[in-house]
């Protein structure tokens, strides 16, 4: 036979040296590593080879070395028993796993009650109830989500982040699966959509469309904003937050790991802090970071609210001479359309805040914007304690505030234009009688304050809401 091969310059398969065939078939994805096996005894015997199995085990399933130490498993039978555990989700598998594990890692050492309420992972046979029970397919990013933690008991603070203002607190629960089978939508505005999170202080959730359904593609994750001037129930806006679960889980963890999202007294608080929003002058520094509040924002009639948090601190390395205390404040602030309006008021958060080398201060504070987007910057002005008449500004940086994608209700797109048009009025002279109040409530006030009360009267309207930052911990539920 050799002599045959050696005169013809053929060879065959079952005479080519094991070494390059093994390295070629280690670039073969693992479904035509499995057909190899069917092609000749040769390639059956040599897709056996454990090694080959190692790559696709880290691949799809993240599995360590540890782990296959621990189960005593070769690297073959490990792919094999995890493929008929969850080799549906093959696709999502990898992804979901990482972001699971690196929010446990790093919440672990922060926020250890958080991880230990997050539930063992759901049964195959508990998701397809759910899925009998609504009738409608479950995304399978979402069932494999499911499959590794099946959400989180309903404690606070909740997994998926938290807002903290003086009148107002959100923190939101991952919910199990069934729980939120519970909370599936069948009415209309929100049809076919199940609940992802839920807050029991503000009963908002973010919901995930398992079907394309009134406007929404499917698998989109959102926030729903009534519409204020409908008189159609039915008539509910969309925040959109992901495209699809995948896209929605794993964007928040990279923020949560990446120090995005910061944690304050053990919570996790979706502030986005942008690199670029920081300023330095002298010794002071000045860092801002924002988040958009959905449950106080709607797109009808037009309201975008949104809270940012500043951080004031001097270097240790200044001169203790050089120690101050902040005497008032100035805004300019600017809307989308590029209108201007100008604040000024004493002090922040009704404090006088000294600031010192190596010491911080911070406070939370709010605005509203008629557009869906806009930015502020200005400048705090100073005083030196030991030299009490020189005073210097410090200048805050600009920071820009815009809302999520939103969608119009489909109720609205499809009301007539003499109805559209009739609501619209009533919405102007709902706004004219606030308008009216507003004033008569102004001139009442005018009488009795004196003119250092002014400049509060003003920001008040503006609708600039300064909130202290709060020192104690958040109420828990056990």
């Amino acid at each position: 036979m050799a002599a045959v091969e050696a005169e013809t310059g053929l060879f065959t398969l079952e005479s080519l040296p094991t070494d390059p065939l093994l390295l070629i078939l280690s670039f073969v994805d693992y479904r035509d590593l499995i057909n190899c096996s069917y092609v000749s005894r040769r390639l059956s015997q040599l897709s056996t080879h454990d090694p080959l199995w190692r790559r696709h085990c880290k691949k799809y399933w993240l599995i360590t070395e540890e782990e296959k130490s621990r189960k005593s498993h070769c690297w073959k039978s490990l792919f094999i028993d995890t493929y008929l555990d969850v080799g549906r989700y093959i696709d999502h598998y990898a992804a979901i796993k990482k972001a699971w594990d690196d929010l446990k890692k790093y919440l672990e050492p922060r926020c250890p009650r958080m991880v230990l309420s997050l539930k063992e992972g759901a049964r195959e046979e508990d998701l397809d109830a759910v899925e009998a029970q609504i009738g409608c397919k479950l995304p399978d990013d979402y069932r494999c989500s499911y499959r590794i933690h099946n959400g989180q008991k309903l404690v606070v603070p909740g997994l998926l982040g938290s807002m903290a203002l003086s009148n107002h607190y959100r923190s939101e629960d991952l919910l199990d699966v069934d729980t939120a089978a519970g909370g599936f939508q069948q009415r209309q505005g929100l049809k076919y959509c199940l609940p992802l999170t839920f807050c029991i202080h503000t009963g908002l959730s973010q919901y995930i469309a398992v079907e394309a359904a009134e406007g929404r593609n499917k698998n989109e994750v959102f926030y729903q904003c009534p519409d204020q001037m409908a008189r159609n129930p039915a008539a509910i806006d969309m925040f959109i937050i992901g495209a699809t679960f995948t896209d929605w889980f794993t964007s928040y963890v990279n923020n949560v790991v990446s120090g995005g999202f910061p944690i304050i007294r053990d919570q996790i608080f979706r502030y986005i802090h942008d690199p670029e929003c920081v300023a330095t002058t002298g010794d002071i520094t000045v860092s801002v970071s924002t988040s958009f509040l959905p449950e106080l924002s709607s797109v009808h009639p037009p309201h975008y609210f949104f809270t940012y948090r500043i951080r004031i601190e001097m270097s240790r390395d200044a001169l203790p001479e050089k120690a101050c205390q902040l005497d008032s404040r100035y805004w300019r602030i600017t809307n989308a359309k590029g209108d201007v309006e100008e604040v000024q008021g004493p002090g922040v958060v009704g404090e006088f805040p000294i600031i010192s080398p190596g010491r911080t201060y911070e406070y939370t504070s709010c605005t509203t914007f008629s557009t869906t987007s806009g930015y502020m910057e200005g400048y705090y002005t100073f005083h030196f304690l030991y030299f009490k008449d020189k005073v210097f500004n410090v200048a805050i940086p600009r920071f820009h505030m815009a809302c999520p994608t939103f969608r119009v209700s489909i109720a609205r797109l499809e009301m007539g234009p003499d109805e559209y048009e009739e609501m619209e009025e009533e919405a102007e002279e709902e706004e004219e009688n606030d308008d009216s109040a507003d004033m008569d409530e102004s001139d009442e006030s005018d009488e009795d304050e004196n003119e250092s009360d002014e400049g509060q009267g003003e920001e008040r309207q503006r609708r600039v809401f300064d909130v202290p930052v709060r020192r104690r911990r958040c109420p828990r539920l056990f």
